[in-house]
């Protein structure tokens, strides 16, 4: 026994172990989000794989949580329910899409309206090509919250495509932005029916509606050029 220890000091012992939480406290929290962060990725990865392989009914949230490995009760601090789910999934896909349009209309030379309609067309009928499990959340499960998703990025282009078609002198400056944000309307018919009909996306109908809207814009076209 050491008779020369001075007293313990209670005030310092409890100072030390606050000290200490305080300086590791972060480094586990960090921990811990990074943790939260790799799960809701591996959720989302699950959902799209079984959406892409299996179809949408077989996306069930045990059905992710299987896949994930994660337990379905653990799966719930993650995503309340399935809409969730669906709608990060969505979220996830948005900003890749936005990408593809804005190069398509401001990377490509755009001298006809047939042009501008493609230029709205190509780049989503890829990308859905290019992710069935997209497609098969948007035609097969589009729910409130997706179509609501869908109609703020379609407001947002038809925005864009309406000032480009007036800046560009392919349509007239007093063609209503109602006219432009009425043809993406119709365009996200033209999906429906065109994935309706072929799990690709069928070309004939996508042909027609290309014809169609064209033809619906070139009603705004400035004297002389409506033959473009």
């Amino acid at each position: 026994m050491n008779w020369n220890r001075p007293p313990r000091n209670p005030l310092v012992e409890s100072r030390f172990v606050i000290e200490s939480s305080s300086v590791s406290a972060p480094g586990v929290r960090t921990a811990v989000q990074r943790r939260g962060i790799e799960r809701t990725q591996a959720i989302l990865d699950s959902a799209e794989t079984i959406l892409a392989e299996q179809g949408y009914a077989a996306a069930t949230l045990k059905a992710i949580g299987e896949h994930a490995g994660i337990p379905t009760a653990s799966l719930y601090h993650y995503f309340a329910d399935r809409g969730q789910v669906e709608a990060e999934l969505v979220r996830r896909h948005i900003p890749a899409v936005d990408e593809r349009f804005a190069a398509s209309l401001y990377g490509n030379e755009i001298r006809t309206l047939r042009d501008g309609v493609d230029a709205m067309i190509d780049p989503l009928l890829a990308y859905f090509r290019d992710h069935p499990g997209f497609v098969q959340l948007w035609f097969a499960g589009r729910s409130a919250t997706l179509s609501e998703l869908g109609g703020l990025f379609d407001e947002s282009w038809a925005e864009k495509l309406w000032h480009f078609l007036i800046e560009h002198k392919l349509i007239v400056a007093t063609t209503p932005l109602f006219a432009v944000q009425l043809m993406f309307e119709v365009g996200d018919r033209l999906f429906d029916v065109a994935f309706q009909r072929s799990p690709k996306g069928d070309d004939a109908t996508m042909d027609e509606g290309r014809r169609m809207l064209t033809a619906y814009l070139t009603t705004y076209a400035p004297s002389g050029t409506r033959s473009a």
